[in-house]
């Protein structure tokens, strides 16, 4: 760890927060179909782009977010339309009072009587304009957020009717920046980019028509100057998006840095890197402030640099209107209001331009959501598919073959079969197939070739929901929801009872444990259940499974996260729990399977013995080498 340069630590530390990832593509512990690099997909498969590959498309998709709102859109287009042409006829209107009150022919009571009801007319024009854009961002925020809310309904929706596969090959982080920072940056579009551009556009084509009609000379010295500072603004600009991107990546590598070193400071005390991790702290935290200089003050000269050069156009401007007016060929009114419109003449170019980017990233972010709402969905039930709502737990595996890439088996030839009451258990090595059978039987993934059937009906040819149903899993890697424990524990059958409920974690050997908690059953639990020990968890994942009532049961590595004394206390429970169902068991830990029907040996995708623990012990196989420890599991 020590001694990693600055460019080690920036490439390495500069990605998605880990907070979101999981331990590999594989999914929890790397043990899905991805366990390392080499899984389907690879980690981190939707890379994300700073510009739109197909911008034509995504435009036309993401507005017909906003085609439910047409009449709304017509409003705010008025709304707009009202709004600067308020503006520019204010402006405008400032020619006659000013040339009006500089008359010395007329009286002063005229002039003053004049001006009171220039005044009066103004306000009335000003105020037009300013309802109009109350109303404008009123309405155009209410069709943005009711786009973006659809959007995100879309978008969680697709995710939830997505395959297994795909969550085993997408890194999580990545999902979750689709639902936070692409749809926000299409919200901030939709706010105010959008109105921004079409307002910025009209004033300017308005502007410039007002302009023309004023004075055409002055009009084509502005036109003149105005791509000399666009030019400049152009180039601070570009300067600005390189040093605010370098930030941004600094940004990340100390965040990801200063995460990755407090989460495990246990194991940076343990072996004495306190001194290594603050000198490469250091090395981040001096590249961030060198970025955060360079992109703050390109970000800070913008503003001063396009108004100096802003001013020399105006200056010289104003000093050929002088002249023209000195000649003759102009008024003092129509010089005043042409310096004002020159001003703003080239705010709307401004504006715009520096609004591309944010269109960009926005057009960028709703790509990458439309990416993933356009992943294939799960297989929907076939057509001749039957509803089985109560099943009894014959289940038959015949010949089945499967692998997470076709050209790779994971699962050769596999048959086996189990009765309801019976419990069968899969031991072998790390990656031999054990866990891929329990998602073959819950149609995570459809098998290649054989048949797996359920109380003699082909589970390919079961309605999904009711498959599931029937089938209750406890896994390795607990997941808690945030609320009460007797919430997390209803989780598996939400019509269950309080008493339901408290008999389950009866069952499960939880009780105990919860009535000691705050407010018992009624404790509330957050952060997938940190203020609990993981065996803690792991038992109200075991009562989730015991009230779910289902006739099939899946315990993969279940009693891997308690201590052996837990162990022993809930054997009973377990068994109770086992009684009359269909029992599926992986384990590492052979001394949960010895009272197992039949013992499946799995290697490298074949079953190579079969039996109990008694006859697998006196073949002197490799169920013998793993138990005794004669030849190390891996």
């Amino acid at each position: 760890m020590a001694g990693r340069t600055l460019e080690e630590l920036k490439k390495r530390y500069n990605s998605t927060s880990s907070k979101y990832s999981k331990s590999g593509p594989g999914g929890p512990g790397g043990r899905g179909p991805g366990r390392g690099p080499g899984g389907p997909g690879g980690r981190g498969a939707m890379h994300s782009s700073s510009k739109p590959k197909n911008t034509k498309a995504t435009i036309k998709r993401l507005f017909s977010y906003i085609s439910a709102f047409k009449g709304k859109m017509v409003i705010v287009l008025f709304c707009m339309a009202f709004s600067t042409a308020s503006n520019l006829i204010a402006g405008y209107m400032l020619r006659p009072v000013i040339n009006n009150v500089a008359d010395s022919s007329t009286s002063v009571e005229d002039r003053i009587r004049y001006l009171a009801t220039m005044v009066l007319v103004l306000l009335s024009v000003y105020l037009i304009g300013i309802v109009s854009t109350y109303f404008q961002s009123r309405i155009m925020l209410g069709v943005s957020q009711s786009a973006i809310e659809k959007l995100r309904n879309d978008l969680f929706k697709k995710v939830q009717r997505l395959p297994l596969r795909f969550h085993d090959n997408e890194n999580t982080g990545e999902i979750m920046s689709r639902f936070t920072n692409d749809v926000d940056n299409v919200g901030v579009m939709l706010d105010s980019t959008i109105v921004s551009l079409i307002s910025g556009t009209v004033n300017l084509v308005g502007t410039f028509c007002v302009m023309c009609y004023t004075n055409i000379w002055l009009t084509l010295v502005t036109v003149i100057f105005t791509p000399i500072f666009i030019r400049a603004g152009g180039f601070i600009a570009g300067r600005s998006r390189k040093y605010y991107s370098s930030q941004q990546a600094s940004l990340g590598a100390v965040n990801g840095y200063i995460e990755e070193t407090v989460s495990g400071q246990k194991v940076v005390k343990v072996f004495n890197h306190e001194e290594a991790c603050i000198n490469e702290f250091s090395l981040l935290n001096d590249d961030l402030r060198k970025t955060q200089m360079k992109a703050n003050f390109f970000g800070g000269i913008m503003g001063p640099i396009m108004g100096n050069t802003s001013q020399i156009s105006y200056s010289i401007t104003i000093g050929i209107g002088g002249v023209l007016c000195a000649l003759g060929k102009f008024d003092i009114g129509g010089l005043m209001v042409f310096g004002q419109y020159a001003r703003q003449f080239a705010r709307p170019i401004n504006e715009i331009s520096m609004q591309m980017t944010t269109v960009f990233s926005a057009l960028a972010g709703a790509e990458r959501v439309f990416a993933v709402m356009d992943k294939e969905p799960e297989e929907p039930d076939a057509k001749d598919s039957v509803s089985m709502p109560k099943m009894q737990g014959h289940v038959v595996l015949d010949d089945v073959c499967f692998g997470y890439n076709p050209d790779r088996l994971i699962l050769k030839n596999i048959s086996l079969y189990a009765k309801p009451g019976q419990k069968i258990a899969f031991v072998g090595s790390t990656g031999a197939g054990k866990t891929t059978v329990t998602n073959l039987l819950n149609r995570f993934y459809d098998i290649g070739s054989g048949t797996i059937t359920i109380d003699g009906v082909d589970i390919r040819k079961i309605k999904r929901n009711d498959l599931r149903s029937n089938i209750a899993m406890v896994l390795q890697d607990t997941h808690l929801f945030t609320g009460t424990v007797m919430e997390n524990i209803r989780y598996g059958r939400p019509d269950a009872t309080d008493e339901e409920v408290i008999e389950a974690a009866k069952t499960a050997s939880a009780h105990s444990f919860i009535m000691r908690l705050s407010e018992g059953y009624n404790t509330v639990l957050e952060g997938d259940g940190a203020n609990l020990s993981q065996g803690q968890r792991q038992l109200l994942n075991i009562a989730r499974a015991a009230i779910s009532k289902a006739p099939i049961l899946v315990l993969d590595e279940a009693t891997s996260s308690v201590d052996t004394r837990t162990e022993r206390h809930i054997e009973h429970g377990m068994d109770r729990l086992m009684k009359d169902r269909t029992t599926f068991v992986i384990a590492h830990r052979l001394s949960t399977v010895r009272n197992a029907n039949a013992i499946m040996v799995l290697e490298n995708g074949v079953i190579v013995e079969r039996g109990d623990h008694d006859d697998l012990l006196s073949q002197k196989g490799r169920y013998y080498e793993l138990y005794t420890g004669k030849k190390e599991l891996d």
